[in-house]
């Protein structure tokens, strides 16, 4: 690839990696399983795929939303990754960790409390589906900005109540379109779509966007356990 060229603004981010043959390489190095690996993962993948993607993807750039009128209510298939947890509100706790000076815990009283960002965006499966919706709650930019990251933090792991596990680029994590919602198209976010808090965000795909949210742990080094999929094949990044 020409990167004198001026990119191609109709070839999306994900198929910009697939051509590049990085796609291919994230998930060979990002899927690994092997514990004997886990320092070249970390010596190989990280520096590699983060150089060629804050290169092509602009991971800062807002992405258009949609109009009201576009909302799509009944597009959206729930898929879960094991049963839908059991979660008590009024005791649920946000807690953000890692490379951290001020390592924070939220109640869902403290979080509605900040103030709300709202949302039209596309929310796409790698199933092959997609749904527009109106997603409301905090930009994750903010939170983490609460809990003073250090300078060295690269990644976001994010734990779910029911088990599910994820983790994201910082670049991506901070991108002013990525919130921790707790509203859907206008209301309170049902519990099989991920109440109390979700992903949601328009720059990654489905698998990505974790729901019942319950830990933001912020770190250097990615570990060889990246995600639920990733861990099982599926790409890493997943950007759209």
């Amino acid at each position: 690839m020409n990167f004198s060229q001026k990119p191609n603004l109709h070839i999306t981010r994900r198929k910009l990696l697939q051509l590049s043959g990085f796609s291919s390489i994230s998930l060979l190095l990002g899927g690994c399983g092997t514990p004997l690996l886990e320092d070249l993962v970390g010596t190989l993948s990280e520096p590699l795929n983060q150089n060629f993607q804050s290169l092509i993807l602009k991971p800062q750039t807002p992405v258009p939303e949609f109009s009201f009128n576009e909302i799509e209510p009944e597009a959206l298939i729930v898929n879960t990754y094991r049963s839908t947890p059991v979660i008590n509100q009024e005791k649920f706790r946000l807690i953000i960790d890692g490379e951290v000076e001020n390592p924070i815990s939220l109640s869902m009283e403290d979080i509605k409390n900040l103030p709300l960002t709202s949302m039209i965006i596309r929310h796409v499966c790698v199933e092959g589906w997609a749904a527009i919706v109106q997603w409301g709650g905090i930009r994750l930019q903010e939170l983490v900005a609460l809990a003073q990251p250090k300078s060295n933090v690269k990644y976001a792991y994010f734990k779910s109540a029911d088990g599910y596990y994820s983790s994201w680029d910082i670049a991506s994590t901070l991108h002013p379109q990525t919130l921790l919602a707790y509203q859907k198209n206008g209301e309170p976010l049902p519990i099989d779509n991920g109440a109390p808090l979700r992903l949601a965000s328009p720059i990654k795909l489905g698998y990505k966007q974790s729901k019942w949210v319950t830990r933001v742990t912020l770190t250097s080094h990615l570990s060889r356990f990246q995600g639920y999929w990733e861990d099982q094949g599926y790409e890493w990044f997943a950007g759209l």
